[in-house]
């Protein structure tokens, strides 16, 4: 019964006109279920389903950029979804959900954007531990436990050498660090990562193999064992080798229509059937959980700290030229290096004004973007995430993607499109962003 009122109350809006043109309650069910809603954190904060033709119509008014877009969006994969965010007197915001193609796309590879919920389950998990002088700034030594683990006993990027989960989690939201990943992916294992995000409601979440590494499935079932000190070198905590049982669902994903592997051509479709799947909409929300937690259900929420959050915060819209520790040349790792909405490939600094706070992910031809985006002084703000499939040959593993021809402009395009939609809507109240105002490591 519950499940079906969180999917009625998700849209109550629809809920309350459906009943009342139809007839066929009464206002006491009505003001009952609202009450539910109230009870379970389900009430119109929540997101509701938008118009599914709004997306369209605003790509149509610009055919010079986007009529290639909507000509060829199944098979270019495009999914969007953008959320208009309404703010009340007291500042509380209220979301509309528009979507373009994103239940038409059987399965997309999200590349680097899993690193977005790992990050997040390494810091609930640290709280869950509860052990004396644990924190995400505690030493974190990684041993190997067979020939394929990989072994971490310092980190160079840290300013003492001491690894860490806040290192890692810097490194993953600055420069989409792939070892970063990896680490953290390590601490959590499989089963935790998919038992959580599972339980949270992302039911077709498969997070199930490190990157950048060409592992068997037995071998990313197997974690390597970890070991926490505190800054004087005592142990803090001792996690041994796991190997996970747990028991992923059957798939049948394929993309392509050939590929390479070890230097040979295979003339049919690649296997993604044991590879990382987790749905655009399901990251959407999972960003939406973590910028605006108490706008959603309380069983879609992480288990953090006001702490953790800011430190979230800081790093989803921090720059890599704003780092100390580390340290990136700005020449390869400039301000947009992972900003691909509104700014596509732009180099050169950034205005102060706009932020975005986002994870993008690229790999395989895929090209994904999931973000919040911030106009401080004109008072802008709206969730934007989208895909494309950048692959016009249909060969991976080559190397030749569209990423610079199709996916970066299209990528910049769609962001200015709907930003200059935000610049001309009209709202009652404008939102006060301070929580979002961050101080970063290194000042402009």
């Amino acid at each position: 019964m519950i499940g079906f009122y969180e999917i009625c109350l998700s849209n109550g809006l629809f809920l309350h006109h459906y009943f009342i043109m139809h007839q066929r309650v009464s206002i006491y069910l009505i003001l009952f279920l609202h009450a539910i809603a109230s009870t379970l954190g389900l009430n119109k904060t929540y997101a509701q389903a938008g118009s599914g033709t709004f997306l369209e119509t605003l790509l149509k008014k610009k055919p010079q950029v986007f009529g290639e877009i909507l000509k060829y969006r199944d098979s270019l994969k495009v999914q969007i979804i953008y959320t208009q965010i309404t703010r009340d007197k007291n500042n509380k915001p209220s979301f509309t959900d528009y979507y373009f193609n994103v239940h038409q796309v059987p399965y997309f590879y999200p590349a680097s954007t899993v690193k977005l919920p790992i990050a997040i389950l390494a810091l609930q998990k640290l709280h869950e531990l509860d052990m004396p002088g644990l924190d995400r700034n505690s030493s974190m030594i990684t041993e190997s436990a067979s020939l394929n683990q990989v072994s971490v006993l310092n980190d160079p990027s840290t300013a003492d050498g001491r690894p860490s989960i806040s290192q890692y989690i810097k490194k993953i939201f600055l420069v989409s660090d792939n070892d970063a990943f990896n680490r953290l992916y390590e601490f959590l294992g499989p089963t935790y990562i998919n038992q959580q995000l599972v339980g949270m409601g992302y039911k077709d979440v498969q997070i199930r193999h490190r990157l950048e590494m060409m592992l068997t499935d037995e071998d990313n079932r197997q974690t390597n064992p970890i070991l926490f000190f505190d800054e004087q070198g005592h142990l803090l905590y001792d996690q041994p080798m796991q190997v996970s049982q747990y028991a992923f669902q059957k798939r049948n994903d394929f993309v392509g229509n050939a590929y390479y592997q070890n230097g040979s051509l295979i003339h049919h479709p690649m296997d993604f059937s044991t590879k990382n799947r987790i749905g655009l909409e399901d990251l959407h929300n999972i960003l939406r959980s973590v910028l605006f937690p108490d706008a959603v259900p309380k069983k879609q929420r992480f288990h953090l700290m006001e702490d953790d959050y800011r430190f979230l915060y800081q790093y989803l819209s921090q720059y890599p030229g704003e780092s100390n520790y580390p340290s990136y040349d700005t020449l390869s790792n400039w301000d947009a290096y992972c900003k691909f909405l509104y700014w596509g490939a732009d180099m050169g600094k950034l205005p102060a004004n706009i932020r975005i706070f986002n994870k993008v992910g690229d790999a395989y031809g895929f090209l994904t973007d999931i973000s919040y985006f911030v106009d401080f002084d004109r008072k802008i703000e709206f969730m934007l995430s989208c895909s494309i499939y950048c692959n016009g040959d249909g060969v991976l593993n080559d190397d030749k993607y569209d990423y610079e021809k199709l996916g970066y402009p299209f990528m910049k395009n769609l962001g200015r499109a709907i930003y200059d939609f935000e610049a001309s809507r009209k709202n009652q109240f404008l939102p006060d962003l301070s929580r979002f105002k961050m101080e970063y490591d290194k000042k402009r």
